[in-house]
């Protein structure tokens, strides 16, 4: 699984980065977290607002810090996709 966070660099980017990670742990998941900062990048993935994260190139939350247990639940239908994909 590819998990991008993306943003600036800005406090709530590093929150979402923390959350995803303790996400991925708490699932137990084979996950690839990298952090995209170029604004034309995110831009490309159609984020419009940061911070945001992708999951294997689909943003799936844009503008907010969810919980760790609403990321738990993308993660959780993305591995799912993956399994019968």
């Amino acid at each position: 699984m590819r998990i991008q966070i993306l943003g600036t660099g800005c406090a709530k980017c590093k929150t979402l980065a923390q959350v995803t990670e303790q996400a991925v742990q708490e699932l137990g998941l084979s996950a690839e977290i990298t952090k995209v900062t170029d604004l034309k990048q995110i831009i490309a993935l159609g984020a419009m607002m940061t911070p945001a994260l992708a999951v294997n190139g689909s943003v799936k939350v844009a503008g907010k810090v969810p919980s760790v247990g609403e990321i738990k639940t993308i993660l959780s239908q993305a591995s799912l996709a993956e399994m019968k994909g």
